[in-house]
């Protein structure tokens, strides 16, 4: 899929308690997990994009607005890019999806929230983070 979406989770309740879940995430590609807690509510981290990686992103605290911009080219940037917004909490199993050629931000929008980041390549196995100054892409504009 090379449009950025997000896979929803659901939650199942009993007298036992509740258990969160995500039937609709496959897995299969991922070989690498890490944690993101940005230091406080106003940083927001980025620009990072990768042409080859794709990512996925759940909040397991919290929550998160994460934005992603398409990278069509390194070379040749689109002016006119389409910024896209997403918000992730972790009252929901939700799974956004960043494909391969996408820019991302991460901002946290509650106190203590914490971001599970999920990548399809191992740590150094492949050259392919391009990284922008927070306001490159309103520059674009």
């Amino acid at each position: 899929m090379n449009t950025p979406d997000i896979l929803e989770g659901g939650k199942y309740f009993d007298d036992r308690g509740s258990l969160l879940f995500n039937n609709n995430f496959d897995a299969s590609e991922v070989k690498r997990i890490y944690f993101i807690e940005n230091k406080d509510l106003s940083f927001i981290r980025g620009w990072t994009g990768h042409q080859i990686e794709q990512r996925w992103f759940s909040a397991v605290h919290g929550s998160f607005t994460i934005r992603l911009a398409k990278l069509d080219s390194l070379n040749n940037l689109d002016k006119n890019v389409e910024i896209v917004e997403f918000e992730l909490n972790s009252l929901q199993f939700n799974v956004l999806h960043a494909p391969r050629g996408f820019a991302t931000t991460i901002q946290a929008t509650q106190n203590d929230s914490k971001l599970m980041v999920m990548a399809d390549y191992l740590l150094g196995e492949i050259k392919d983070e391009y990284r922008f100054e927070i306001n490159y892409f309103e520059k674009l504009k």
